[in-house]
């Protein structure tokens, strides 16, 4: 009998053992949740938040139409001193103010990166941009030599190669009406984030249909909706019904194209150490593998691939985008396309030559324009943070672990530092025009401990790219401000790509 009993005991207190977990991890979660949901009931927010689903059911599942009902609420709150919205049992706090945004990304205690970067994992990893402590740290450290100005430097020979490939690729178009240059410059970003950073041709802009570049957009897209659909954050729903299944076909795309790249470049490295043109190309993949921790162990392949897949997306997306952006404006406003062309002309006179580093610094006015694109049309529209402590902004408290999350794209038009905000002035830029105006009213490359790392790598590829194609055409857009309709995804795109009409231009002119 006491077997008897023992066998049935034993069952039956795992699955006691089971329920009070069970019961003390829902109690917890529960109090939690309902914590933040009193605590913030001061902070003005959207109607029609319900318990658990939040403002879910109001978001609109079209991306673009998405981000303009996220650009209305910021408009329709934009005197308000902050608002808060919940993505199902998430509370957010939408920060566009610069002394709200200050609070947050001046202090080191809120570095994690929020939730939603959560949904980024499985293609990037952990990698510079997702992760946070420790690990964030040892990898900024040992990254950040590689965008030294001198290793930059070296990377200039590649980008006047690739520009000169645009060049001949556009003067196809030339004189012949509309066409969308989107995918144009995107293929020429990606082939100059390859082979700088990878130290490998893929030659994109000879094969105009990448593979590559589609499921980029794919994944930003499909990550973009997982995001705000809380019903489809745990992974066994979204693989059942959601789009699972699509996502693990475009990541596989994804990998196999950056772990191709990864092993091809370890083989040559080891083949050819002592090959000069290897050496001069050494930069990230290189340094990578050669990399050695405090105990003397590598990097494994996963750390690299993490790191590689972060850099292949980031390095060329959201300079792409900033490119596009700015023919766009140029090409609508004959007045500063004239100054930027004025200025090339007297760097460079009738000459063909490549850009040279002296030449970068001389063409200020091309880099105005570039940051006043950033300003209308910031590359990454909006970015989040998990705060790391209670606190209070604005003179509301906000309890830990409420996403904060930063929208660079109203947080630029705020009258107050930009007059006339939906204006394209690049003299805003001027030294002598932003004398006094805060540091984080303007953020296209974020701001703080985790500011971009490649900030200065995309300028230089901005202007050497840029001033080619302003050196060898003129450049009219062929779309209205209100044709473009931005989609703020990952990325901020224009939802029908940038169509211009370019007519090739005399030097002498």
């Amino acid at each position: 009998m006491a077997v008897l009993l023992g066998s049935y005991t034993m069952p039956l207190l795992g699955v006691s053992i089971f329920i009070a977990a069970l019961s003390y991890i829902t109690f917890k979660l529960l109090s939690s949740y309902l914590h933040k949901w009193f605590e913030m009931r001061p902070i003005p927010g959207i109607e029609g938040s319900y318990l658990f689903i939040g403002n879910a059911l109001q978001f609109k599942t079209n991306a673009g139409d998405f981000f303009r009902q996220i650009e209305d609420y910021t408009r329709e709150f934009c005197d308000a001193p902050l608002l808060k919205l919940w993505v199902g049992p998430v509370p957010c706090l939408i920060l566009f103010h610069a002394e709200t945004v200050e609070t947050v990304l001046n202090n080191p205690v809120h570095m994690k990166k929020a939730f939603a970067y959560d949904f980024l994992h499985p293609w990037l990893g952990t990698g510079l941009l997702t992760s946070t402590g420790p690990k964030w740290r040892q990898r900024r450290k040992m990254l950040t030599p590689t965008f030294h100005f001198s290793i930059l430097t070296d990377f200039l020979e590649v980008m006047n190669e690739q520009a000169e490939i645009l060049v001949e690729k556009l003067e196809k178009q030339a004189g012949k009406g509309p066409f969308n240059c989107f995918s144009h410059i995107t293929l020429c970003a990606l082939d100059i984030i390859c082979e700088t950073a990878m130290g490998k041709k893929i030659y994109a802009q000879s094969n105009s249909d990448s593979e590559y570049v589609r499921s980029v957009y794919k994944m930003s897209d499909i990550i973009s909706r997982r995001q705000r659909t809380p019903w489809f954050w745990p992974d066994f729903v979204y693989k059942c019904f959601g789009e699972g299944w699509e996502h693990e076909k475009t990541l596989k795309i994804l990998h196999s194209f950056t772990y191709k790249v990864i092993h091809e470049r370890a083989e040559s490295t080891s083949d050819s150490d002592s090959d000069q043109g290897t050496r001069k190309r050494q930069a990230f993949l290189d340094m990578l593998l050669n990399t050695t921790y405090e105990d003397g162990s590598r990097m494994s392949h996963q750390d690299i691939q993490e790191e590689v897949d972060t850099f292949m997306f980031r390095g060329h997306d959201t300079t792409a985008a900033s490119m596009n952006w700015v023919l766009h404006l140029l090409g609508s406003h004959p007045e500063a396309h004239s100054k930027v062309q004025q200025e090339l002309q007297e760097v460079f006179g009738t000459s063909n030559r490549p850009f040279t580093t002296e030449d970068l610094k001389k063409l200020k006015y091309l880099e105005c324009v570039i940051k006043e694109a950033l300003r209308l049309f910031p590359s990454v529209p909006f970015f989040a943070r998990s705060l790391g402590e209670d606190c209070h902004i604005n003179g509301f408290k906000v309890p830990k672990g409420v996403n904060a999350i930063i929208i660079t794209y109203a947080l630029h038009r705020d009258p107050r530092y930009f007059p006339e905000p939906e204006e394209f002035r690049p003299e805003r830029f001027l030294p002598e025009n932003s004398v006094g105006r805060p540091p984080y009213a303007y953020l296209p490359f974020s701001a703080g401990l985790r500011n971009c790392i490649g900030q200065r790598f995309a300028l230089m590829e901005e202007k050497v790219i840029l001033g080619s194609v302003l050196r060898s055409f003129n450049v009219e857009a062929c779309q209205t401000r209100e044709d473009l309709r931005p989609v703020g995804e990952l990325i901020l795109r224009p939802e029908n790509g940038i169509w211009i009409k370019v007519e090739k231009r005399n030097p002498s002119n």
